[in-house]
């Protein structure tokens, strides 16, 4: 059972991170200063994006390899809610914040209960939870 548990969470892990990585991707390749612009628009300041953008593209690295997998993803889940919060709830659901919820549900399933199988978390021993290092001894 633990396995499919592990293989879950690597699955949600890498998805994640492959999303986060293209979405911060494509605010750089698109000109941030046309986000930062967006930012403005919606009352939040312009250096937001760039923020927002970097821990994106880092963050979705950093996932994909499992490198700081319950920070990055707690990272994550405060941009969806942001994004929901400031964007997307107004349009409903359909249409509107479902996939920023999807998102930041993913995110807070690996916030809470991590994800060791194939991570450099797993590696570092400074890195490790105590379920997590009593996983790998096993």
């Amino acid at each position: 059972m633990r396995n499919n548990h592990e293989m879950g969470a690597l699955i949600l892990r890498v998805v994640l991170g492959i999303t986060f990585f293209v979405h911060g991707l494509a605010k750089f390749q698109g000109g941030i200063e046309k986000t930062a612009g967006f930012f403005q628009s919606i009352g939040l300041p312009g250096f937001m994006a760039y923020g927002v953008g970097i821990i994106e593209l880092v963050g979705g690295i950093a996932l994909i390899i499992g490198l700081g997998t319950r920070i990055i993803s707690a990272l994550f889940a405060a941009i969806m809610i942001g994004a929901t919060v400031k964007v997307k709830l107004a349009a409903g659901f359909v249409g509107g914040y479902e996939l920023e919820l999807a998102l930041m549900v993913m995110a807070l399933h690996l916030t809470l209960n991590g994800s060791s199988l194939l991570s450099v978390d797993s590696k570092l021993p400074f890195m490790r939870t105590t379920a997590t290092a009593t996983r790998a001894t096993n």
